[in-house]
């Protein structure tokens, strides 16, 4: 094959790959370190950091109060905006309107966003990666998030296609999810690759959509045995020769 659609395709567990599917945020994009650095100095600015316990208190509380609205976003019962503004409410336990939430939640970002960088074995997979497979995202977030954190790092030609929650209608683990990105890429899904770095929504989702599931474990948490039927990597960088 030739021409900027050439490919090779790779046997993992006797499916032929044809692409990869890509999470970002603690994939290939270090979010908790970001997050956790960005909300510090937040509320450092904001004189709440000692009001919340310090440090470690407030990042725990931080943490707690994204995971369960972010359930919910997953659920479909708020959009990524309204999301938002039940974290500054949540956590600070203060009726707000929406232009305060707003305003309060975008200072955060501003800090997050100075924070922003890549996991250091990224830009090389996704480069070793490039003459071999084709390669899209596909994450929980919005899409204007996504494309701009991309640029930002650098790593967005890398990707023929960025498709998100927001635009698709379906967040992952739904098969709806995985399915859009393989008709996006015009492919089956048994040609596609996944790889992202939660068990639950990212490897299981992937396995039961019927994409080969590939799990990044950077060990950051404990974790039963992996299933036979998954695909477990404890860096990028074992990836290319996963595929090959």
């Amino acid at each position: 094959m030739s021409g900027p659609r050439a490919e090779w395709v790779r046997k993992v567990g006797g499916v032929v790959v044809r692409a990869v599917l890509w999470d970002v945020d603690d994939t290939l994009f270090d979010y908790s370190g970001s997050d956790r650095a960005g909300v510090v100095r937040h509320l450092e600015v904001e004189g709440l950091l000692e009001a919340h316990g310090g440090v470690e208190a407030a990042v725990e509380r931080w943490q707690a109060v994204m995971e369960a609205e972010f359930a919910r976003f997953l659920a479909g019962e708020v959009d990524i905006f309204e999301h938002r503004r039940c974290r500054a409410r949540v956590f600070l336990e203060t009726e707000l309107t929406d232009a305060e939430a707003d305003a309060w939640f975008n200072r955060y970002i501003e800090h997050y966003q100075a924070c922003w960088e890549l996991f250091p074995d990224a830009a090389a997979t996704l480069a070793a990666l490039a003459p071999r497979f084709r390669q899209a995202v596909l994450s929980n977030s919005s899409v204007a998030n996504q494309e701009r954190k991309l640029r930002t790092l650098g790593i967005r030609s890398h990707f023929e296609a960025v498709l998100c929650a927001d635009e698709l209608g379906h967040a992952k683990p739904a098969a709806a999810a995985f399915h859009a990105a393989c008709t996006r890429l015009d492919l089956p899904p048994s040609a596609v690759a996944y790889v992202g770095d939660r068990l639950d929504i990212d490897a299981f989702g992937a396995r039961d959509a019927g994409l080969t599931p590939i799990w990044l474990d950077r060990g950051t948490t404990s974790h039963a045995p992996t299933p036979s039927d998954i695909h477990r990597i404890t860096t990028l960088a074992a990836l290319p020769s996963l595929l090959s």
